[in-house]
């Protein structure tokens, strides 16, 4: 089963784990979507600086702080997406709540670590 995932919160600075994470996600075959403040590319991912209605999107992995997400909690609903992954860092316990009322699983964990113990 593929996990489309969106990378919300991506970046092209190859330091930040956003950017490791679009990376490990399509080294995984995973069909990667991404949202950033800046255009361009990563392993074959275009960064987009539209809020895009994509599809099928399966996972949305956040990589915003609390106080950044709140512009985007429509858009995250918006998606239907099957979960929320909250990397250390964007946990949210008002997002969740929200995420609980409209039936959206979410976990407060790590990409990278779910995706190299073969959890995600």
């Amino acid at each position: 089963m593929n996990k489309k995932t969106l990378v919300l919160g991506a970046s092209l600075k190859s330091n930040r784990y956003s950017n490791y994470a679009i990376q490990r996600l399509v080294s995984n075959k995973i069909e990667t979507v991404a949202f950033g403040l800046r255009a361009g590319e990563v392993s074959g991912v275009q960064i987009d600086t539209d809020l895009l209605p994509y599809k099928d999107v399966h996972s949305i992995t956040l990589y915003l702080n609390p106080q950044r997400q709140k512009e985007y909690y429509n858009y995250i609903l918006s998606l239907k997406p099957e979960r929320v992954i909250f990397n250390p860092g964007t946990e949210n316990p008002e997002l969740y709540k929200i995420l609980e009322e409209n039936n959206i699983a979410f976990e407060a964990a790590c990409t990278l670590v779910l995706l190299s113990t073969n959890q995600y």
